[in-house]
């Protein structure tokens, strides 16, 4: 580093030489250091003042990971949800259950909820007076700090037995009951409500008082504060989703729809309630009777624009950040999402890919469990196995989706697994027709290129095999280096190892077989199979997502007879996708290098012919 006397300092950064010694010795030049009577500074030292206005200046980080609602407003770009807050005062319902994909803004807007609605020693309105909400007026300021709040996140009780689960979930009201310290000596509270109170927070409750904690609560703060109280339970279905995976699914829930039944049904000290979740479970299994709550699934039009971003919030956060130019690369990627009335972008997404240079890629995935959609895969039928195939093809399926769901029976119906697909986030509704039963009828299709990504791993794996990773790189190596004996030696290994001669009978079983090694290449191409294409359907191809990348057409052939030439037969399959022009689709596409790939079957036997 290199440094300069406080003398040349000083009339370099236009100060007096006295004033800027005296900033040395206060500790507020960075990097200062004193040679016996004399002070040195860095020579490209900068004043405090004018560090804080390049500071101030520069553009706010953003939330990543954040679900704290007055960190978010304070130190990061927020985008404006606090309209929510009015829609619900316009409506006033009882109690709200909002279910909506993981890492949609639920946690983030329930916090924001909790600190409009809540009492506090402090003046939280300072986090709403620039916000959209107090523009709206004082019928809806005057709901800002006026309740005790109760607030619950189940997201960690995550648990492979009822004894840990149970315990982590007494952790968490034990917290809560701490955080109302006022409740241990309040004047309003009689006796036995403080010794309930002591017992839960030193986490000694039994079962029943541990069920009926919410309701006792909530009294003690009504009775101390004049108020009812607001609930709020964020990721309420993970413990029952835990529990039904590990065996302990009656367990958990029976002891929260006794939790829930205290809290939100025919409470007189509940002022409203809210709960997130993925899912919805069905009210028979948890919030029975509770004829209060009101259900905003993602097919709901009323607050459906507010976990998630809009169009004109991205280009709002574009612009912020001087990346306007880069809409039609975010809305190819991360839009797509149909939640009530609103076309809706993962905000996770959105912004991970700001953060990390506008490079597209899948931050979405992994984000989550999907053991449940596993299951439900498991036991798909051949049709429904088909139908994701076509989905990851980019074709739509036309559903029954069932909003109401009861964990143990998702087995029973595997159709089910559209509606848990559409419900988690890796769906979109293309088109809604409601029945009278209060579900609808679905066009579903995958939402966008990184759901794209993600559908194949996540989810098509589940219910076709795929190759070992092995093999897999293999495949991707060949095809990104235009080495068709090397593809031709990775399909061989494949079924070598994994086929008898038995299994080879048709040109259908190889195409299936064909298709389950193409996903091995989804990250960077869409893959169709038997689509209308030039004169004719081609077996399948491989059109690249990425405008550098070469496009594939493979056409397929089957023979169990010996005597015919496998060269031969791969020669025809090849002069078919010339003859028919399959390739047309992907010129129009603007795909400039395209291969034409022939194979030919016989057992365990391959031949591929390229051009």
């Amino acid at each position: 580093m290199t440094f300069i006397k406080i003398s040349e300092a000083a009339k370099k950064l236009g100060v007096s030489s006295r004033r800027l010694q005296q900033m040395c010795k206060e500790g507020e030049i960075d990097g200062a250091v004193k040679e016996g009577r004399l002070w040195k500074i860095p020579e490209n030292t900068v004043l405090p003042e004018k560090r804080e206005s390049i500071k101030s200046s520069l553009p706010l980080p953003l939330p990543v990971g954040v679900s704290s609602y007055v960190e978010a407003v304070t130190n990061y770009y927020y985008v404006d949800k606090t309209l929510l807050i009015r829609d619900f005062i316009d409506t006033l319902p009882k109690v709200s259950l909002f279910t909506r994909p993981r890492r949609f803004g639920k946690t983030l807007n329930m916090d924001m909820l909790r600190v409009f609605f809540e009492k506090s020693d402090r003046d939280t309105s300072v986090y709403f007076q620039d916000k959209a909400i107090w523009r709206c007026g004082e019928h809806y300021r005057a709901f800002q700090g006026r309740y005790p709040v109760i607030y619950l996140s189940f997201k960690d009780v995550k648990y492979s037995n009822w004894e840990d689960a149970r315990k982590d979930i007494s952790e968490c009201l034990a917290s809560e009951f701490a955080r109302h310290a006022e409740l241990a000596d309040s004047s309003k509270c009689n006796a036995r409500e403080k010794t309930y109170y002591q017992s839960i927070v030193s986490g000694t409750p039994d079962g029943v008082d541990l069920s009926r904690s919410l309701s006792m609560l909530s009294s003690m703060l009504h009775k101390h504060y004049g108020e009812a109280a607001v609930i709020i339970v964020d990721e309420y279905d993970t413990p029952i989703q835990q529990g039904h995976l590990n065996g302990y699914y009656q367990e958990v829930v029976d002891f929260i729809r006794n939790l829930f039944s205290g809290a939100f049904k025919d409470n007189s000290d509940l002022a409203y309630g809210f709960l997130t979740g993925i899912l919805r479970v069905a009210k028979e299994s948890i919030f029975s009777g509770m004829n209060n709550l009101k259900v905003q699934t993602i097919m709901e039009p009323r607050f459906s624009s507010y976990f998630g971003f809009t169009k004109d919030e991205v280009a709002e956060l574009l612009a912020y950040y001087g990346k306007s130019e880069k809409l039609n690369e975010v809305c190819e990627w991360y839009d797509g999402y149909r939640f009530g009335n609103s076309d809706i972008f993962n905000p996770w997404s959105v912004i991970n890919y700001v953060d990390e240079g506008c490079v597209p890629k899948a931050f979405w995935q992994s984000t989550g469990s999907n053991e449940i959609i596993g299951e439900i895969a498991a036991a798909a039928t051949p049709e429904i196995t088909e139908n994701l195939r076509r989905l990851m093809q980019g074709e739509t399926v036309t559903t029954y989706i069932d909003t109401d769901v009861i964990y143990p029976r998702v087995t029973e119906n595997p159709a089910s697994i559209y509606s848990f697909l559409l419900i988690t986030g890796y769906l979109k509704n293309a088109e809604i027709v409601p029945q009278a039963d209060g579900n609808f009828m679905c066009r579903v299709e995958i939402p966008n290129k990184e759901i794209t990504f993600v559908y194949s791993k996540e989810i098509l794996s589940k219910v076709v095999p795929i190759q070992s990773q092995s093999t897999a790189v293999k495949i991707q190596q060949a095809i990104f280096e235009r080495d068709f004996k090397k593809l031709q030696s990775a399909i061989e290994e494949f079924i070598v190892q994994t086929i008898s001669h038995l299994d080879g009978s048709n040109e259908g079983f190889y195409h299936g077989l064909m298709l389950g090694l193409c996903s091995a290449v989804n990250n960077a191409y869409r893959l169709k199979s038997n689509r209308e294409a030039g004169f004719g359907r081609f077996d399948i191809e491989l059109l690249p997502l990425f405008p550098d990348l070469p496009g594939f057409i493979i056409e397929l052939k089957a023979t169990r007879e010996k005597s015919v030439d496998l060269e031969k037969l791969a020669d025809e399959a090849l002069e078919q996708i010339k003859d028919k022009q399959y390739s047309l689709e992907m010129q129009e596409a603007g795909v400039k290098e395209i291969h034409c790939i022939g194979i030919a079957f016989r057992g365990k036997e391959v031949c591929i012919k390229s051009e």
